[in-house]
């Protein structure tokens, strides 16, 4: 799937674009990517985003509300391997993720609002397929998201 820049998308698409203003950072190796949204909300648990990454990505981003937690980290590079060998083209996650080092190294999207090494817990907890909101976007299964350096924004649908 073709990238498109987010800059261009704005002027483009104009009060169609939801731009999402959280504090994301670039954590993967690859730094733009433009693809339908899947949903996963947790607190602290890393468990159902292995279960989601497990399951074909048809190069689709997933997006996580971790509830911005700091504490641990949902994601690591051994998920964001599973990830990669099954179709997605990356995460985005309000919270942390983990191995910083060896995620920078992977051809896969990671946004993050920060690294820590601890590892978030296995029971389960939270809901695939779900609407989210941080940042001030929106964050619809089936939408569109497109990143690059410039930030992060949300289309209702391909910007074809």
């Amino acid at each position: 799937m073709t990238t498109h820049a987010t800059s261009d998308l704005c002027d483009r698409f104009g009060d169609r674009v939801q731009l999402c203003r959280a504090a994301l950072k670039s954590y993967g190796g690859r730094h733009a990517a433009s693809a339908a949204i899947a949903c996963v909300r947790t607190f602290e648990d890393a468990a159902l985003l292995r279960t989601q990454l497990g399951q074909p990505g048809d190069g689709r981003l997933l997006v996580v509300d971790a509830g911005a937690s700091q504490r641990v980290a949902v994601l690591g590079d051994h998920m964001a391997r599973i990830g990669m060998d099954n179709g997605w083209r990356g995460v985005v996650v309000n919270g942390a993720v983990r191995d910083v080092d060896r995620l920078a190294a992977m051809d896969f999207v990671v946004l993050a609002l920060g690294s820590v090494p601890v590892r978030g817990g296995n029971a389960g907890l939270g809901e695939a397929g779900v609407e989210l909101g941080f940042g001030g976007a929106v964050f619809v299964p089936g939408a569109f998201v497109c990143l690059d350096g410039d930030g992060v924004i949300v289309l209702p649908q391909p910007p074809g």
